[in-house]
């Protein structure tokens, strides 16, 4: 494993659907917020750049609706405070929220123009579900070149499982990987 070498001003926190509404419906996410909410007093504290970015649509008909093997879950009514992030994360006007409408977030939004404006070449990627929006993301980054850094530990899925395969078979191959615990150890030190 090779070590982490952190320019906080060239690296952004990159937080994925870490929302009232989808971490309801996952097991084990409140460790997850938990772990997000250290990375994100550790970048402020660096000074990096937050992007915060949740799923929310307009009125359903800008969701995608592909014709797949597995059946959509059954609708059901949105609460009002469904895309509303995890108060634990302290979002303030200084982090960038993203909407996105499909599983990455960087495909129909502007977060590769924010990271680029800012001259952002790595990013630290966490949140649910791992294997969808996480994954989905990762894989955009780095089909647009990113850096990555993946925190483990910060993520999860609706199965161990599924979780599992994206962290050993697919991540490894598009970026580092860390538990939040590392990441903090390598990166938040000095200046």
């Amino acid at each position: 494993m090779s070590a982490l070498n952190v320019d906080f001003s060239k690296t952004a926190l990159v937080l994925i659907d870490l929302q009232k509404g989808i971490t309801k419906m996952f097991d084990g996410t409140q460790e997850v917020v938990d772990q997000a909410a250290r990375l994100v007093e550790l970048f402020r504290q660096k000074g990096g750049f937050i992007a915060c970015v949740k799923v929310a649509f307009h009125d359903g008909r800008d969701a995608l609706k592909p014709t797949t093997d597995m059946p959509p879950a059954p609708a059901r009514p949105i609460p009002a405070d469904w895309a509303e992030l995890a108060p634990e994360l302290g979002v303030s006007g200084q982090d960038y929220v993203v909407t996105k409408r499909q599983w990455g977030a960087f495909f129909g939004t502007d977060l590769d123009l924010q990271l680029r404006r800012r001259g952002v070449d790595t990013i630290v990627l966490c949140g649910v579900s791992t294997n969808i929006g996480v994954e989905g993301t990762a894989r955009e980054a780095y089909q647009h070149g990113y850096n990555q850094i993946l925190i483990t530990d910060a993520m999860a899925a609706a199965s161990e499982e599924e979780h599992q395969l994206s962290c050993k078979y697919i991540f490894p191959r598009i970026g580092k990987l860390r538990t939040t615990e590392e990441f903090i150890a390598e990166a938040g030190r000095g200046d």
